[in-house]
């Protein structure tokens, strides 16, 4: 089969819909499928790569203002048409509803083949960088945008039930819900047998002492200063550090924050740190917490329970499908800094509990699975083929009828 990505974020630009498209692009490449993937280029100029069956062609491309590290192409049209018509797909998968979901519409409904869409973001999320007077008006018309764009699709995709539920709710369409999926062979609980992790030294941090971790964008939309200030009182009241990996707009301030709470030499910025490090940052902490209310699964989640770490987290969006209040974790009430506190501070303070906490997150997160992610993906797509070959024959079947018809009228027969 042949299939072409469509997408604004790719490797080693890091994002949710980069590494989903990512690692669903190589998965079917490794299984013998022919895959191209469009994107924008992380160095403003285009280029392309090329490996066993995936060709990655990235565009020209200008910076994100509103996220750091990340760029995007402003509507390629001719491009991404002539580059679609060369490989000529069987099916299209976008990962950006807006630019790349529109030219994928296009070109499908153009050759008439199946096109999917992941949808990594929903309305809400996208209003949240805006001020509060706009927000209800953007998402209003982003929803109405949703309900006539999405019926465009052959099929939509959702990584968790929650989200799939809004959606229908909202557009009274179905999708199908496939997870983000994880390698839980790499992201596992430490082993007595496991070394020192070497990134203790390299980050500066004191060993034997409990670690608070935080992985995430440092931008507004993430919530990272209630993480913060909720940490910042556990600190106080014991050994416990605090480990920020990420980058983004808020980082200064957020460093300015701890300087001002007192807490600078006990938190930690890492900056930016590749998907391949994260696995020994993960094994290195004791806490995850996040405050984040805008998830459609948060791969960071995925991330810490299979790592075997309690979490903190708010009750938002779709996190209680990760996060089971009182099971691997606790859940709190969105903006609820003092119940972050009280829940960090438990943790810390029970650490039997906690290791039995991150125990069963271990094991609720063993259905989400890479391998089942990918082949359900694969399922999908060539169930979309059989449906759109259905309609085709259909639609061949109707016109040669409706030309035998007027043959006769004619009197050509």
């Amino acid at each position: 089969m042949r299939i072409a990505y469509l997408t604004q974020s790719y490797p080693p630009m890091i994002s949710g819909a980069a590494i989903s498209a990512q690692q669903t692009a190589e998965s079917m490449a490794k299984r013998g499928h022919q895959i191209l993937v469009i994107a924008a280029s992380d160095r403003e100029y285009p280029y392309h790569t090329y490996k066993e069956n995936i060709t990655v062609l990235r565009l020209r491309s200008h910076k994100n203002p509103f996220r750091v590290g990340q760029r995007l192409m402003l509507y390629p049209h001719n491009r991404v048409m002539r580059l679609l018509k060369q490989f000529q797909p069987e099916v299209i998968h976008a990962h950006d509803p807006l630019q790349m979901g529109m030219l994928a519409l296009e070109y499908a409904s153009r050759a008439r083949i199946p096109v999917t869409l992941t949808t990594h973001q929903l309305p809400w999320f996208v209003a949240s960088y805006l001020p509060k007077q706009l927000k209800p008006i953007i998402e209003m018309v982003l929803w109405t945008y949703a309900r006539i764009n999405l019926k465009r699709y052959t099929s939509i995709i959702s990584p968790t039930q929650t989200i799939a539920e809004i959606i229908e709710r909202k557009t009274g369409l179905k999708p199908n819900v496939i997870s983000y999926g994880l390698d839980l062979q790499t992201f596992r609980p430490p082993l007595p047998s496991d070394p020192e992790p070497a990134a203790c030294s390299r980050l500066n941090l004191p060993v034997n002492v409990p670690i608070i971790l935080h992985v995430g964008r440092l931008d507004t939309d993430k919530s990272v200063d209630k993480v913060i200030r909720a940490a910042a009182s556990a600190i106080l009241k014991s050994e416990a550090h605090l480990l920020v990996v990420g980058d983004g707009c808020q980082k200064n301030p957020l460093v300015r924050l701890c300087r001002e709470l007192g807490i600078e030499k006990r938190v930690h910025f890492t900056g930016f740190i590749p998907p391949a490090g994260l696995p020994e940052i993960y094994r290195m902490a004791n806490i995850f917490v996040t405050a984040s209310e805008i998830e459609t699964q948060g791969i960071v989640l995925l991330e810490a329970a299979a790592s075997g770490l309690p979490i903190v987290a708010v009750n938002a969006t779709c996190i209680s499908e990760t996060v089971h209040n009182n099971v691997n974790g606790f859940l709190v009430e969105p903006g609820d800094v003092t119940a972050l506190d009280h829940a960090i501070t438990s943790l810390l303070n029970h650490p039997n509990r906690a290791c039995t906490m991150g125990r069963k997150g271990r094991m609720l997160v063993e259905g989400h699975g890479i391998q089942n992610t990918w082949a359900l993906h694969e399922s999908l797509y060539k169930d979309m083929s059989k449906q759109v070959g259905k309609r085709r024959m259909t639609k061949t079947l109707r016109d040669s009828n409706q030309w035998e018809t007027m043959k006769s009228l004619l009197g050509l027969k």
